[in-house]
């Protein structure tokens, strides 16, 4: 499964945010010892809402990041996932990090586990929440 940014966030300092059906997803790939993962933009993404202090972390942000990435499976941007980002239809977000987020979730065959109503609601990526 691949996880959206704000989950992320969300699973490191505000858990109780986190959906049951999402909780339930994270859980049962924990006990299968599947990856869970982030692509390579979430990174940038949390460093950016920190940065702005959309969101306030309880370390520095180099800790916090470094922390994120020794907890998920980090996937790089490929051309399969560069592709596909800009393949959405105009009612897909049009955020370029919510469309490399998501075209990773498809090239991996993964499901995206999100609270973004756009997203989910597009029908262009399966998601879980």
């Amino acid at each position: 499964m691949i996880v959206d940014t704000q989950i992320v966030f969300w699973m490191a300092q505000v858990p109780e945010m986190l959906s049951e059906k999402a909780v339930g997803a994270i859980d049962d790939a924990r006990l299968r010892s599947e990856a869970i993962c982030i692509s390579d933009k979430t990174l940038w993404e949390l460093a950016m809402m920190i940065q702005r202090g959309i969101v306030a972390v309880k370390t520095t942000p180099r800790d916090f990041l470094s922390t994120v990435e020794q907890i998920f499976r980090v996937l790089p941007i490929t051309a399969a996932i560069a592709e596909r980002s800009v393949q959405f239809s105009p009612r897909f977000p049009k955020d370029t990090t919510d469309r490399i987020i998501a075209a990773t979730a498809i090239v991996h065959g993964q499901s995206l586990i999100t609270a973004d109503g756009p997203i989910r609601e597009s029908g262009e990526v399966p998601c879980i929440w």
